[in-house]
């Protein structure tokens, strides 16, 4: 399935470029916030995000980032029905 193999491997998945930038900054975002800078911003825009996309995508890869954080440092325990987003689901064709 596709969004597994973007969960998997985003560089590897066939992404637009679009998707692609994106996907890097969700990554920098992540990885290391402090360096996010209107350069950032500014490559999202010249693929065609508006601000308000720009606005809404940085706060739902915040949130992730912050709810991850919250439940691992709870050692809050993975819900059994929730399969990783990196394997198929069981019983499907991928």
């Amino acid at each position: 399935m596709f969004v597994h193999r973007i969960a998997n491997n985003w560089r590897e998945a066939s992404l637009s470029t679009k998707d692609r930038a994106l996907c890097e900054y969700a990554e920098k975002l992540t990885q290391t916030p402090a360096e996010i800078d209107e350069e950032d911003i500014e490559i999202l825009k010249r693929h065609g995000f508006d601000d308000r996309a720009i606005h809404d995508a940085t706060q739902v890869i915040a949130y992730f980032n912050y709810i991850n954080r919250v439940a691992d440092a709870l050692a809050v325990d993975q819900e059994t029905f929730v399969h990783c987003w990196e394997q198929s689901p069981p019983g499907s064709k991928v």
